[in-house]
């Protein structure tokens, strides 16, 4: 009996490549196939895609009617063998990182619609990280796809040259040239879509084959391609197609021309499916998932972080999230070093009057990080180990002509560099520099070993003589060509160097230009990525305030991620949630014109705390801050059922003050503009919403934590509790303003409780919260000592030094369960204090040489 299920259940499996499950199903019933054996198969097969559902990596969120019907590869499978047997070819680590490749294409072509249904227009997206290996993952769906029938593959691969060469030459190496006769080509290498003679000859019934087609995001050119295929139109009634669009937050979303001709050739082709590809997926969440356009209705698909990949977190280190405790949030590698303000002028033009005869001057801070890049190239030489290339960027500027004016300068410290390597001041110079930055990122906690500067004076000659400098932008004829052998380079560029193109063995940038919007952002860091042998050798240069930006950027990343695992275990589909993406005071979520359709979130403050951590510096901001504190210890004495006066701890509890008391407060208390998660108005309706809807929160305890023996700081003439020490983090987080990170412990939220709290978590003191203070809510004040210097042996802080000291505030919001209120604020983007290069890319969308 098992026999004969296992050999009918072939049988299932070949029909699925001809019909859908549903149809294939029909076909057995047509054959005489008895019932029970039917139903066998049908069980079987299910648990084939149970499998696939339930794969622990990805997350997806998917629309609930679509239907599982691929399993996986199978024995007759010719694409995607081929692109396994070439990555153990290129040597990847081991078999779980297959095996995860894996995993996450099946996952996605399991999302996809059957090849043989009769029509369909699906639209997902793949939401990856930078430089994480996207590529990879859709060409091995495009592999799968096509081994299950797939016809027609159209990859949009960006809006510049450097990145569709780069995207042909994959896909031939991965899919066309292992199996050379399952596939017809209609673009090359040098030459990006022309229209062809004969559409017979590739969509006729007598080509069997696949047909690949790569092109950039440009008008020109896929006005062509839209023509043609309404050309063909006789011919792909039953051509399944799958449009892949690489980088799908750039010019898809919100353009008048890419958009719509998007949309067109997506018309043309009666079975097709859309499936974008992105880091930065900000713009294509905000699209009008009511509009006929490409928000991701049937599926969105979480890709996890690959092991060793360095990533926007790794790097620059994130924020807390609710429920998060900061000691378990990663701070980032020390791998980002400062670009002096008075830096900037001298490498990027002040205004645009100045970009016209500008000449850059290589300060010390930029020669200080090209004098790394090349002591790294040197010491990757003696390891032997990892990418044979070695690539540093430097990226000040949008502008060409201001790309082109490094070149003389780099030249000129290239060529002294080489004649003075003999002079003792160099070397010394040198010396200290790689001995400086080999102490602070020890080679022993990458699985490294230090190579000592000795070793590289024999290699350093020849890294200066094959240390070419590149100015790769879209009006030179320079371009870093990774195809002939090791390259060493210094590249200066924009745009072309900023998206999806990726910069082998890259081990130094030097950054200061100045975006306005997160994705934009996001994608600049062409440092993130894999660093197999060096990864303890990157260094960024940049501008204390981009680096609290990618700091910030790093939790609104790791928010929205969260978001999608979370929808995904609530059965919600891309049509009834949408992420939320965190703001900054200082950056647009996307550009202005791909916000048409956002909405402000609604916030809800149930279940969570807030607290500050930014802080002002002058005694006048502090002095205000200071008097609200003061206001509020006083009515809550008066008014206040109860006091708890536990100053020899540290500690006070007024229990039972009156919500106008905290809502007076929040109105006189200013919070600092880098925090608009700490929104005063936004926290007031809160309260007052919760109160008028729920009575709740009508009473607060009103705490005070200090450090016990400390010198006081009076709150009022006998309440008095010892100053804290919240020193803050070595960066510079704009003039006047110090971030301490942190400001509470885990078990202040249990001040106000009756309760042993000493070994409590944060989930036992919340859950304890909800037990004994289900409607009351909680706010904590902190004198801090304006010094506030760091323990010693703490390198990555520094003395508060402010000019008063400062008042800290934390506040708790019961947990209401169901049926929270919630409040909205719009909130824009002060962008007037910033000096903005966004490029234009108008042209380029229509000019087929960008």
């Amino acid at each position: 009996m098992t026999d004969d299920i296992d050999a009918l259940y072939e049988t299932f499996q070949a029909l699925l490549e001809t019909f859908p499950p549903a149809e294939a199903v029909k076909r057995l019933e047509l054959l005489r196939v008895e019932q029970h054996v039917i139903e066998a198969i049908r069980e079987r097969h299910e648990q084939h895609t149970i499998r696939i559902k339930e794969l622990e990596e990805p997350h997806a969120v998917i629309m609930g009617n679509r239907d599982t019907w691929y399993t996986g590869p199978q024995p007759k499978d010719k694409c995607w063998p081929a692109i396994v047997s070439q990555l153990r070819k290129d040597g990847w680590p081991d078999e779980p990182a297959i095996r995860d490749l894996n995993d996450s294409s099946t996952r996605v072509v399991s999302l996809l619609n059957h090849p043989k249904e009769k029509a369909f227009s699906s639209r997902g997206l793949v939401v990856g990280y930078v430089q994480s290996g996207k590529t990879t993952n859709f060409t091995s769906v495009m592999a799968k796809a096509a081994d299950r029938g797939y016809k027609l593959f159209i990859v949009l691969a960006g809006i510049h040259n450097g990145l569709r060469r780069q995207t042909q030459a994959r896909l031939v190496q991965q899919l066309v040239e292992p199996n050379p006769s399952l596939w017809s080509q209609l673009t090359g290498l040098e030459k990006d879509f022309t229209p062809q003679e004969n559409p017979a000859s590739y969509f006729g019934k007598s080509n069997r084959t696949h047909v690949l087609c790569v092109v950039k995001k440009n008008a020109t050119v896929l006005r062509k391609l839209s023509r043609w295929l309404d050309q063909a139109s006789d011919y792909l009634k039953e051509c399944p197609a799958l449009i892949i669009d690489d980088e799908a937050d750039q010019a898809t979303v919100a353009t008048k021309s890419i958009n719509p001709l998007i949309l067109s050739i997506m018309s043309s082709l009666p079975r097709s499916a859309y499936v974008g590809y992105t880091a930065s997926p900000f713009a294509n969440l905000l699209i009008d998932p009511s509009a006929e356009d490409l928000y991701p209705r049937d599926f969105i698909v979480n890709l996890p972080k690959p092991e060793g990949h360095f990533g926007t977190e790794v790097l620059f280190g994130r924020y807390a999230l609710d429920g998060e405790h900061e000691d378990d949030v990663d701070d980032g590698y020390d791998m980002i070093r400062t670009v002096p303000l008075d830096d900037v002028p001298c490498v990027r033009p002040e205004t645009k009057a100045d970009v016209e005869g500008f000449e850059p001057f290589i300060t010390d801070t930029l020669r200080k990080a090209i004098e790394y890049f090349w002591l790294v190239t040197a010491a990757r030489r003696i390891r032997g180990t990892g990418n044979p290339h070695s690539t540093m960027l430097i990226h000040t500027s949008v502008n060409t002509s201001v790309h082109n004016s490094f070149r003389r300068p780099l030249e000129r410290l290239r060529e002294r560099t080489a004649k003075s390597l003999g002079e003792q001041a160099v070397l010394a110079r040198l010396r200290t520099l790689w001995d400086t930055e080999t102490a602070r990122v020890p080679a022993e906690d990458f699985g490294e070993t230090k190579v000592p500067f000795e070793s590289l004076l024999d290699e350093l000659p020849g890294v200066l003589r094959n240390c070419r400098i590149i100015m790769d932008n879209s009006s030179s004829e320079d371009r870093l060509d990774y195809e002939n052998g090791p390259v060493v380079a210094i590249a200066v560029g924009g745009n072309t160097l900023s998206r999806g193109l990726t910069l082998e063995g890259l081990s130094v940038s030097y950054f200061v230009r100045a975006v306005s919007a997160y994705d934009t952002l996001l994608q600049m860091g062409r440092w993130f990525g894999f660093r197999k042998g060096y990864a303890d050798l990157p260094r960024i240069w940049m501008t204390d305030e981009l680096a609290e930006w990618f700091r910030h950027l790093a939790t609104v990343e790791t928010e929205m991620r969260r978001d999608i695992d979370v929808y995904m275990t609530e059965d919600e589909t891309p049509l009834t949630f949408a992420v939320r993406l965190r703001t900054h005071p200082a950056l647009r979520v996307t550009a202005a014109a791909k916000m048409r359709s956002a909405v402000t979130a609604a916030s809800s403050y149930g279940g969570r705390s807030v607290q500050t951590h930014y802080f002002h510096t002058d005694a006048e901001w502090l002095r205000g801050n200071i008097t609200a504190a003061k206001k509020l210890v006083a009515a809550s004495l008066t008014h206040a059922v109860g006091v708890d006066d536990r100053s020899a701890k540290g500690r006070y509890v007024f229990r039972g003050v009156p919500y106008n008391i905290v809502t007076d407060f929040l109105s006189s208390y200013r919070f600092h503009e880098n925090s608009p998660e700490n929104d005063p108005e936004l926290i007031t309706a809160y309260i007052r919403k919760r109160v008028s809807e729920a009575n709740s929160l009508r009473r607060w305890n009103v705490a005070i934590i200090g450090k016990p023996a400390a010198e006081p700081f009076y709150f009022a003439p006998n309440v008095a509790v010892g100053r804290v020490v919240r020193s803050r983090l070595d960066t510079n987080s704009g003039p006047g303003t110090v971030d301490i990170k942190r400001l509470i412990s885990t078990r202040d939220a249990a001040v106000d409780l009756d309760a042993d709290v000493a070994n409590l978590g944060e989930k036992a003191i919340m859950e304890a919260r909800r037990a004994q203070l289900p409607d009351t809510g909680l706010l904590v004040l902190y004198p801090i000592d304006k010094t506030s210097a760091p323990e010693p042996g703490h390198k990555a802080r520094k003395p508060l030094d402010a000019e008063e000291h400062v008042i800290g505030v934390y506040l708790v919001f019961p947990d209401p369960g169901h049926g929270d209120s919630t409040v909205q604020k719009y909130i824009s983007a002060d962008l007037s204090g910033v000096r903005i290069e966004d490029e234009d890319i108008s042209g380029l969308l229509e000019s087929e040489d960008a």
